[in-house]
């Protein structure tokens, strides 16, 4: 049976939660553009969606990525935009005992001012197919040293200056053609909270022990949900069953360990989680469409091993 989860905060954030105490400027301190920085850990860190788009620059640390349905890597430079009620989440895996004092740069905006923007300015609608993309969560390649002095210029200024370089940055980021989208279908949360600080628990305690073995009701109990509640809240949040979501997180860290090391395809699909290699072996080709072996050639060309 496994430990209980630690309890987890109300998902949708809420603008009493938004003080510069977690790293968020001071409501009535800015304007349409907000930003915000922390370190990790952070109360912030959480699995959870809001209202607003996010443009996040990770600037420290590496570990695992979750937004919607993709479960991928992340390491400094790693530069996402989700759209409204996308859920995310980006969870440290290399930190020191004493953790980091800033790992993420953010920048939120909500929907409606552009909107009305665009209706009378016609050069606002060519970022508009950009935010449409956000609801799958975006990942840009190639623009992190360019996007990190924006950052720090829209960080360090405020009234029209800041709006002229958050502009100058949404259309940049509009015009690049080196992106992917990440999660398979828009997702975007539903409105119960409760449910949704359960499935942040389970997330937690997968995430961390995705190389044990735990069933769907062990995780339904420790959340004190109905197994079958837990089971469709969690497809809800997440856009995976269960299962699903598992296999997906166990195949990613297999990857990593394929391109990272040499040890036998056997001995990772234990390492990963996996109890017998014909499992790994047929979920490994269901989700990358090759073979454990021949995604360590593929990824060995690619990175130049």
């Amino acid at each position: 049976m496994p430990r209980k989860a630690d309890a987890a905060l109300p998902q949708m954030e809420l603008e009493q939660q938004r003080d510069a105490t977690p790293g968020f400027e001071p409501k009535g301190s800015f304007g349409f553009i907000r930003y915000l920085e922390h370190g990790f850990p952070n109360s912030l860190v959480r699995w959870h969606y809001h209202d607003e788009y996010e443009l996040h620059l990770i600037v420290e640390t590496s570990g695992k990525v979750f937004v919607g349905d993709y479960i991928g890597q992340f390491t400094p430079g790693h530069l996402v935009l989700t759209g409204p009620r996308v859920p995310h989440n980006w969870v440290s895996l290399d930190t020191p005992a004493e953790g980091v004092a800033l790992r993420d740069m953010v920048i939120q905006f909500s929907h409606p001012p552009l909107a009305s923007m665009a209706a009378v300015i016609p050069e606002l609608k060519g970022i508009f197919p950009l935010l449409q993309r956000a609801l799958h969560g975006v990942e840009f390649f190639g623009v992190s040293e360019l996007s990190l002095r924006r950052f720090q210029r829209i960080r360090d200024s405020s009234g029209l200056p800041r709006f002229i370089e958050f502009l100058t940055l949404l259309g940049e980021l509009a015009q690049t053609s080196d992106y992917q989208l990440l999660s398979t279908v828009p997702m975007q949360s539903s409105d119960d909270d409760v449910a949704l600080a359960r499935i942040s628990s389970a997330i937690n305690f997968i995430v961390h022990n995705y190389s044990s073995q735990f069933s769907l009701k062990q995780l339904a109990e420790q959340v004190d949900m109905p197994e079958r509640t837990f089971s469709r809240f969690f497809r809800s949040a997440t856009g995976n069953s269960f299962t699903d979501f598992v296999n997906r997180l166990r195949i990613n860290k297999a990857c990593q360990l394929l391109m990272e090391t040499e040890r036998y395809v056997s001995n990772i699909c234990y390492e990963a989680g996996f109890n017998n290699v014909a499992n790994f072996n047929r979920r490994f080709l269901e989700l990358k469409g090759m073979t454990p072996k021949e995604f360590r050639q593929q990824a060995l060309g690619r990175f130049g091993a």
